[in-house]
């Protein structure tokens, strides 16, 4: 009874000294950001908030269809799947190694035989209860768990990234698929035109009023137009392949009608807080993975400090099952056990070399992130800022071609200009309506550009 109330001190003392952790607690690497951004007034200097809510940033499109799209991608997308099971996975591990600073309790029961060259055969029956407890003297599994739930956290953080990036191509490609729709329109009331301008001149070569060279000018401009439409019919069947993929249904008969007009270009607040950059999970998942590295410095240090265990067990032993539980036939054993590595040639030195350089690793990786996020959300702005000029200018020489064309037009049916005239002012109004298509276009691309920089979107409630 002395030997097991000595085992049970040596034991508390242990758990007395237990609380010592080697490595040094996580502190988030310096990495300022800007006071403000050179394409926008009013940006403030961030504080973490990779956790704020982003809310439902595609509601600033104000387009119903859109919306219906992007709860089927979180709900059915494959890809989305399996970063919601890698986050599953890790939270297990974590659990696993959580599980490692309590005790072990086994049971074991045996039936056995045995006999050696001619002496009698022996048997002996066992039942017995295993209890073990491999002491936290030194913080290894706590830096362990550390590490297991920032890892755990980097695998919310990705899947979070990956949700953001497909979102952002959904509507990218949602956006472009409602550009050829306009582009389609815009085509197919061109090709009406042309097909009338045909008729017209192919009237007037019949009256001898024009050359051959004009109806043939006037069918090749039809022609290629046709082809163009052609084309254009082609590329949206291909583009709703690629929704189809991000929703996670068939390509196989999914279809997308078609709808007049773009969504609406969000309005750029002019004042936006930089708090909004520190929602990206990205920057979030290289933190978190910093986090892991800083605890792996201290489990790798644990290593040149020796091991303490508890281990009891008790049970009956006899050779009979009858009986078995009868108090001569019980046996236990408890004490501690120590375990010191005196040599390893170094091995112990370079895995703590190993965790102190994968640490610094993650650092750069987090502030290249960091950089890489500054860099995006200034082109986004450069591009937006500069679109919405650019549409402004190009929109009053649309207007300027189709007054021009509709003069031309008359002039052509009074015989006061030939065909060559009007070929070239139906260009010249197709390309200015087209390219002021474009331009709308990439204003919502570039705001999709700076809403994924950004992390979400800038709902009032969210920038106040």
């Amino acid at each position: 009874m002395l030997k097991v109330s000595r085992a049970f001190l040596m034991a508390g003392a242990m758990l007395f000294v237990s609380g010592c952790m080697l490595g040094a607690n996580y502190q988030r690497p310096e990495q300022p950001l800007p006071e403000q951004f050179t394409e926008i007034e009013g940006w403030k200097h961030a504080e973490p908030a990779d956790l704020a809510d982003k809310g439902p940033w595609w509601q600033l499109y104000q387009d119903e269809l859109l919306t219906g799209m992007l709860h089927t991608l979180d709900a059915s997308n494959q890809n989305l799947a399996a970063a919601e099971a890698a986050w599953r996975e890790a939270q297990a591990a974590l659990g696993s190694t959580r599980s490692e600073l309590y005790p072990q309790l086994s049971a074991q029961g045996s039936s056995t035989r045995s006999a050696q060259g001619r002496d009698q055969i022996t048997k002996n029956k066992n039942v017995q209860l295993g209890l073990s407890w491999q002491l936290d003297l030194w913080g290894q599994v706590r830096r362990q768990v550390e590490a297991g739930q920032a890892r755990a956290d980097a695998s919310a953080a990705d899947w979070a990234a990956l949700r953001l990036s497909l979102q952002a191509q959904l509507v990218q490609n949602y956006i472009q698929l409602r550009t050829l729709d306009e582009q389609i329109r815009i085509v197919q009331r061109n090709l009406d035109a042309y097909a009338r301008v045909l008729k017209i001149t192919e009237n007037r070569y019949q009256s001898g009023m024009v050359t051959k060279a004009d109806t043939s000018q006037a069918l090749t401009q039809f022609r290629s137009t046709e082809a163009q439409l052609l084309d254009l019919n082609s590329q949206r069947r291909r583009l709703q392949h690629s929704i189809a993929l991000l929703l996670g249904q068939p390509a196989t008969g999914f279809q997308v009608s078609a709808q007049a007009g773009l969504p609406a270009v969000p309005v750029l607040p002019k004042d936006i807080p930089s708090s909004l950059l520190e929602r990206r999970p990205d920057i979030a998942a290289a933190e978190r993975r910093v986090m892991a590295a800083n605890a792996e410095i201290g489990v790798a240090r644990t290593a040149y400090f020796p091991s303490f265990s508890l281990n009891a067990s008790g049970g009956y032993r006899s050779e009979q099952w009858s009986g078995l539980l009868n108090t001569p036939n019980r046996f236990w054993s408890i004490g501690p056990q120590f375990d010191l590595r005196l040599f390893d040639a170094g091995a112990r030195r370079a895995r703590s070399q190993q965790a102190q350089a994968s640490y610094d690793q993650q650092v750069a990786k987090y502030r290249q992130t960091t950089l890489e996020a500054i860099v995006e959300v200034e082109d986004a702005l450069v591009q937006l800022l500069s679109l919405q000029d650019e549409y402004r200018v190009q929109a009053q020489a649309s207007a300027a071609a189709q007054e021009a064309l509709q003069l031309i037009e008359n002039q052509y049916q009074a015989g006061m200009v030939d065909f060559l005239a009007v070929s070239s002012a139906q260009t010249t109004a197709l390309n200015a309506e087209r390219t002021l298509l474009d331009l709308q276009a990439r204003q919502l691309t570039a705001s999709v550009q700076l809403i994924s920089a950004l992390g979400g979107g800038w709902h009032q409630e969210i920038i106040e």
